[in-house]
This record gives structure tokens, C-alpha cells and sequence, in this order.
């Protein structure tokens, strides 16, 4: 086993505990965050200038929470049968939760404590099940891969937007994360689906470990082979395929 992969169960090394690390200090930012807001919001009975830091704190980050969370953590666990119904109900509080913000966005500076209040509960509970009930079902499943679920929310954490990009050209990421976006990335894709990614060198050293984590279940054509650039569409296979 490399060195990197190697990590003493339930420390600070073990890739479960990072990943648990890294949602619950997301959380713990969203919910001071709106607890300091929705406080300053009181304490200015209604002004409009507080009224607009609510509403733009709910908007970018409670959203990129929420887009990173269905990206990294739900989608993961969308594709095992133990796990899809959760999943499932999760996106409808996310739902639910994009509606309150909306109807914040709408509302006048003296609704918006109230209703900063009403998204803070939902958002509580929403977090409480990622937590409790969420993450132990993915530490329980040997398709996922907690070192990509890290990566995502960390990603968030460092202030990165959320996208769904078709083309991942990683001569722009840091050597030590470009395999393990490539691979959070792939996680995400539906059966058939697939992406370009784009390298200064031939990637046969990710051919390699697609091979041995995803053997069968996964797609590479070369589109274009040097010699200054590569790209490479990697899908995942359709089950009937």
C-alpha cells in the first residue's frame, strides 16, 4: 500500500474522520453565520442594509453549501439501494430550504429576521440528519470513497464555486488534488454520461487507477493525443452496455 493511503482507523488520518471533520465545520459555518446575521438584523429593527447581508449569505453561501452537498454526499449515496430513499428526502429539505430562501429574497427588511429564523431552523434539521443518520450510511458503504467526499467539502470550505463541468483541465489544479477531482468528479456522473479531461502529458498513470477501483465500469477515448495536450473522454458505462 503507498504511503499516502495509509491511515490509522478513527485519527485524524482516517479519511472517514476527515470527511465528518469537513461537513461539520460547513455546518458549524452556515449556522453561526446566520445566528450572527439574524442577530445583527434584530438589533437593527429591520434596516435594510442588515436585511441585504441575510439575503446575500442565504443566496451564495447556504446555496454552494447545499449544490456542494448534493454534489459530493448525495449523489454518492443515490446510487445504493440502502441509501436512495435518504437521499431522496434530503433533496426535498434542500428543495424546501431553496423556497424559504427565495421567499427571503422577495421580503421586505422587516420579514427578513423573521423568516432568517424560519430558514435557520429548517437548515438545523436538515444538517442534524446529514450528520446523524447521512454520513454513518456512507462510511458503510464500500462504493464510497471518503478521501473524494473530503475533497469536495473542503473545496467548499476554501471558498470554491460549485460546477458541473463537462471539461476538467488539470494543469490548472495542484498536483496532490488532481486525481481525486477527477475521481469525485466520475462519482457524480449518470450511467452513460461522461467528461473531458484535459492533461499536459498522457494520463496513464489515472487509466491505471480507474482500472483497479472502477474495472469495467468505466469508459477512456483518447480525442486527442499530444503533443503539447491530451484529452481524454472518460464516461461511466451504461449498465446495459
Amino acid at each position: 500500500m503507498p504511503a499516502s493511503e495509509i491511515f490509522i482507523q478513527a485519527t485524524e488520518t482516517d479519511p472517514d474522520v476527515i470527511a465528518r471533520g469537513a461537513v461539520q465545520e460547513a455546518h458549524e459555518r452556515l449556522l453561526t453565520g446566520l445566528a450572527e446575521l439574524i442577530t445583527a438584523q434584530a438589533i437593527a429593527q429591520g434596516a435594510e442594509p442588515r436585511s441585504a447581508e441575510l439575503v446575500d449569505f442565504c443566496l451564495h453561501e447556504v446555496r454552494r453549501y447545499l449544490a456542494t452537498a448534493d454534489r459530493d454526499l448525495y449523489a454518492a449515496a443515490s446510487q445504493d439501494d440502502e441509501t436512495r430513499l435518504l437521499v431522496e428526502a434530503l433533496r426535498v429539505g434542500a428543495a424546501a430550504l431553496n423556497t424559504q430562501i427565495d421567499e427571503l429574497a422577495a421580503a421586505g427588511p422587516v420579514d427578513a429576521a423573521r423568516l432568517g429564523v424560519m430558514i435557520t431552523a429548517t437548515l438545523d434539521t436538515h444538517l442534524q440528519i446529514e450528520e446523524s443518520v447521512l454520513l454513518p450510511a456512507l462510511a458503510g458503504l464500500p462504493s464510497v470513497d471518503p478521501s473524494l467526499l473530503a475533497a469536495g467539502l473542503q473545496a467548499y470550505l476554501a471558498g470554491e464555486q460549485v460546477e458541473q463541468p463537462t471539461v476538467i483541465d488539470v494543469r490548472r489544479i495542484a498536483r496532490g488534488g488532481r486525481h481525486p477531482r477527477v475521481f469525485a468528479r466520475y462519482a457524480r456522473l449518470a450511467p452513460g454520461e461522461a467528461f473531458i479531461l484535459v492533461n499536459s502529458h498522457d494520463p496513464k498513470p489515472l487509466r491505471r487507477e480507474f482500472e483497479a477501483i472502477h474495472p469495467g465500469a468505466f469508459s477512456w477515448d483518447y480525442l486527442q493525443a499530444g503533443p503539447e495536450e491530451w484529452r481524454v473522454r472518460i464516461g461511466r458505462v451504461a449498465a446495459d452496455a
